[in-house]
């Protein structure tokens, strides 16, 4: 079948399985063909990554000017960089010459970046300053005109840096919406907000994007099956697992297409994420509500998904059986590397405020925990690996094969949500349910079934930083 033909063919399977899909995800239904499908890949990359809001790094991790580490939006790489007047950048990683890869170097500190192909150079701002033999073969050449091309939009929230490609997506203030209100309980907590420690830390696993972003929204039941080793040895605390129904279960969804889950405690304990009493002290200075502080006192675990990739977990873990358990916050981006494939970014932050010591102490536990040989992490993998597997299947395809995702609806679940609920979004009180999840696939429809972008209005801004 020539080339154009088997596009078509999979973009008319799309199309269908991405309608089907619209009557199965009310009744908490989704095919299993959409974790591991090269035509719905293809799709994402333009119709999700193409125009969501994709975060890109924290401002703490390129502090100093000519600070730069290399990203992606999708499958594509950018320069994250402070320029020497200090703004922070995001620049497409291509000369405009030839189209060579101009950084070569994960990260680093720079004032200008050179093509090796034929030199041309750039300011770290993008804008083009060098052109060998310019007088010879370039004399007419604008050099405003040939920058380093940047995303269309780029801004930050409370140190999170996202850009997006498209120049009509809403600012990024409207696009987080209502979830702003749970985000500034996780890097709000004092008044210097939180920093990165250390690089982080990347790994391939051969699973689909959506499993991890999804899981991060609200799976609450498989802690106490996927990560029973962990509960078994006491490494990991049955009231951060959550049993099912247990009501110290949170689950927050409808947040402008967002979701959380939380595990609080209601017995008058307050556990405030594990961080020690040094710590503590410095909340009342963050500037959070009254509401948003009493989840964070009583809090044992948050953990949620900004769509489309951006997740979080907010708890504590023990490096081994025989210390504590450190707080943490880890950020992590589920990047798409191909159908069936991603690669796992996984960064840990702490209150600026905090000891060298309590910073030290909390990476260790979070490596201990979620980095490529961390407990949880190695248990994650295992089970997203076989989601993969079985999406890519011909019975998958032949049968239509569609997964469950009905834990908690009507009928379901004995779960009723909280008319009182002081936060944004729809709480069910339980850890029996899978409403986060469900929010994740609904947004992610509604994404891949808008109108194309208008190619006219898209235009890339050349020579912008």
């Amino acid at each position: 079948m020539p080339m154009n033909a088997c596009g078509a063919a999979g973009g008319q399977r799309v199309d269908e399985l991405l309608e089907q899909m619209r009557e199965d995800i009310e009744i908490g239904l989704v095919p299993a063909e959409v974790f591991n499908d090269p035509s719905v890949h293809d799709r994402e990359l333009r119709q999700v990554f193409g125009r969501c809001w994709v975060y890109i790094g924290h401002e703490t991790e390129i502090p100093n000017p000519g600070d730069y580490h290399v990203r992606r939006i999708g499958e594509d790489p950018f320069i994250f960089v402070r320029d020497e007047s200090g703004q922070v950048r995001v620049l497409l990683n291509s000369c405009r010459h030839r189209g060579s890869v101009i950084c070569r170097v994960e990260a680093g500190n720079t004032s200008h970046f050179r093509c090796p192909y034929h030199a041309w150079t750039y300011k770290n701002d993008g804008s083009l300053v060098g052109v060998p033999a310019r007088q010879h073969g370039y004399r007419q050449l604008d050099l405003s005109e040939w920058g380093l091309i940047a995303p269309a939009q780029v801004d930050s929230y409370h140190g999170l840096v996202f850009a997006t490609l498209d120049p009509q997506a809403p600012p990024l203030a409207d696009y987080l919406g209502k979830f702003r209100w749970y985000l500034d309980m996780q890097l709000a907590l004092t008044e210097g907000g939180m920093e990165v420690i250390g690089e982080p830390h990347r790994w391939h696993v051969g699973a689909d994007w959506k499993s991890g972003a999804e899981n991060f929204t609200g799976d609450s039941s498989h802690t106490q099956m996927t990560h029973r080793s962990l509960l078994e040895t006491g490494i990991a605390e049955e009231a951060a697992a959550g049993r099912p129904g247990k009501a110290h279960g949170l689950h927050i969804n409808e947040c402008d297409g967002h979701a959380i889950s939380m595990r609080v405690l209601t017995s008058g304990e307050e556990p405030y994420l594990g961080y020690p009493k040094e710590v503590q002290a410095l909340f009342e200075a963050g500037g959070l509500s009254e509401a948003q502080l009493d989840l964070v006192r009583r809090g044992v675990v948050h953990d949620g998904t900004v769509f489309p990739n951006l997740s979080f977990i907010h708890f504590s873990a023990k490096e081994d059986v025989e210390r504590p358990a450190t707080a943490f916050l880890s950020l992590r981006t589920w990047q798409p590397r191909g159908p069936g494939r991603m690669e796992v970014w996984s960064w840990v932050l702490a209150p600026r405020e905090a000891s060298a010591e309590f910073k030290r102490a909390a990476y260790r536990a979070a490596m201990s925990s979620f980095s490529p040989s961390g407990s949880f992490e190695q248990d994650d993998a295992v089970v997203w690996s076989g989601v993969a597997r079985t999406a890519g299947t011909v019975v998958a395809e032949l049968r239509g094969l569609k997964l469950n995702y009905q834990m908690g609806m009507p009928g379901m679940g004995t779960a009723e949500p909280l008319h009182d609920w002081p936060g944004p979004g729809t709480a069910w009180p339980s850890n029996a349910g899978e409403s986060g999840l469900r929010t994740f696939h609904r947004r992610w429809l509604e994404q891949m079934t808008l109108p194309e972008a208008d190619p006219d209005a898209a235009s890339a801004r050349d020579g912008e930083g």
